[in-house]
């Protein structure tokens, strides 16, 4: 089905198909990297709040969950991120009518997934947290902390859904500001449940869950009083299989890429566990703190989905090549300033989530340090993965990034099965860079490959 094409009104919208690739891509990073870095503090926090309030075992208990949260709060980011790739590239190709429809079917199939996995996370939480060897003494914390995050998915896919649509249309302020609010929202929400009810983990889980709410349902009245150009009526609800095909062309890949990896997590969190609840409490933190200072990998993926959705949109093969060269520079420049944070101060950081009396604190602090240090100098093939992963992804070449998800599983896996055998935790630890670089070695060249077929088509 065609449609008709009618000039888009750039308004507070940014187009990126026009201008120099590195200051559109640096700029356009920051507000994406202050919200990532935003919501990195605020998960962090929550981990914080709950270790030094509620203990050691309960740190362990919320970090025991994090593989089994990303498995399915990934695979709602990758459908997301996604179908918004089909919104960036209607609005590169200034359609009107189909950036309306994109989002109607955003809504719609996004409502439909919310509604299985909700389901199926529910039925199978128990199940899985007994299958990765899951602490007797941690796994009720666990399952109960699932409950609240998977009851609450329709939350989470409210504000990934919105805050993805409008940086598909070139707005990255918008969701900065409302990601600021969600994480001192979940800041606040997390002391007070923690510090005056007795719901334990639960209450942690309460404060993400609500705070995401809130902010989603405030970025849908931002976008009904200030976005005429996104607002759709009951016409552009109409089923078109063959449309919703391209936005799960798209979606399911980058779902399912999230999702192999987190299989790849739950497998290595199923060897960690046998090293008992301190160990896994200096894993979680070391991973919350990998994640605060490496947020800026995240952060250009995020940007390089955007600036290569629009661009392969209006037909701009060369600014594509053109802004991925500026976007490696600028990510392995930051992977380099990550790197260092990690060597410096891993002590500093690792011990804000530990009460410095409890018995376990020197444990827990040299387990994370030495993840920390066996990691970070990995980073730069870390960073580019999300590079050319993501912008293959927007020009519709999803076989590889899905395959580099593959590559992820299988070295993880292995990893764990055989690392331990050898270095015990060490091996644990090394199964991510492993990891890294099974899948930034393919992505390399297979982007190399395609952008340069993709350049002598055009000619």
């Amino acid at each position: 089905m065609k449609f008709f094409a009618t000039k888009i009104r750039p308004s507070k919208n940014h187009d990126m198909t026009e201008g120099n690739p590195f200051k559109l891509i640096f700029f356009f990073s920051i507000p994406v990297l202050l919200g990532n870095l935003f919501q990195n503090f605020y998960s962090m926090a929550d981990s914080i709040i709950v270790g030094r309030l509620l203990g050691t075992n309960a740190l362990a208990a919320v970090g025991n969950t994090g593989p089994m949260t990303f498995l399915i709060l990934g695979f709602i980011s990758g459908l997301t991120s996604g179908f918004a790739v089909i919104t960036a590239q209607a609005f590169g190709s200034k359609n009107k009518e189909e950036l309306k429809r994109s989002i109607a079917m955003n809504i719609m199939l996004n409502l439909g997934f919310g509604l299985i996995f909700t389901i199926l996370a529910l039925a199978t939480n128990r199940l899985l947290l007994e299958l990765i060897n899951t602490p007797e003494e941690i796994i009720n914390d666990s399952k109960l902390y699932l409950d609240i995050i998977y009851g609450g998915l329709f939350a989470t896919i409210l504000y990934n859904a919105t805050s993805c649509i409008l940086r598909a249309v070139g707005n990255s302020k918008t969701p900065l500001y409302f990601l600021i609010l969600s994480s001192v929202l979940n800041v606040i929400l997390d002391i007070i449940l923690i510090k005056y009810t007795n719901l334990g983990v639960e209450a942690a889980a309460l404060a993400t869950v609500i705070s995401q709410l809130i902010s989603g349902i405030l970025s849908i009245i931002l976008i009904l009083k200030k976005y005429p150009d996104l607002h759709v009526k009951k016409q552009h609800f109409s089923w078109c299989t063959s449309f919703a095909s391209r936005h799960l062309k798209i979606g399911a890949p980058m779902a399912f890429q999230f999702s192999i990896t987190a299989i790849g997590v739950i497998v290595l969190q199923g060897a960690l566990n046998v090293f008992g609840p301190n160990v896994i409490a200096a894993y979680t933190a070391a991973g919350k703190v990998e994640q605060l200072i490496a947020v800026a990998a995240g952060s250009f993926g995020v940007v390089m989905a955007n600036y290569a959705g629009q661009n392969y949109g209006a037909k701009r093969i060369d600014r594509i090549r053109s802004g991925t060269n500026a976007g490696t520079i600028l990510t392995l420049g930051f992977s380099v300033i990550s790197m260092l944070i990690a060597f410096i101060f891993p002590e500093q950081l690792t011990s804000l989530f530990v009460d410095s009396t409890s018995s376990s604190y020197s444990d827990v602090i040299n387990y994370s340090k030495e993840y920390l240090f066996l990691t970070a100098i990995f980073y730069p093939p870390l960073f580019l993965i999300f590079i050319y992963r993501n912008v293959l992804q927007s020009i519709g070449k999803t076989f590889m990034p899905l395959m580099g998800g593959f590559f992820e599983l299988i070295a993880r896996s292995v990893c764990a099965f055989t690392l331990p055998l050898f270095w015990g935790y060490a091996g644990i630890c090394l199964a991510g860079p492993v990891a890294w670089l099974s899948a930034a070695i393919p992505l390399l060249i297979s982007y190399i490959v395609i952008i340069r077929k993709l350049q002598k088509e055009m000619l």
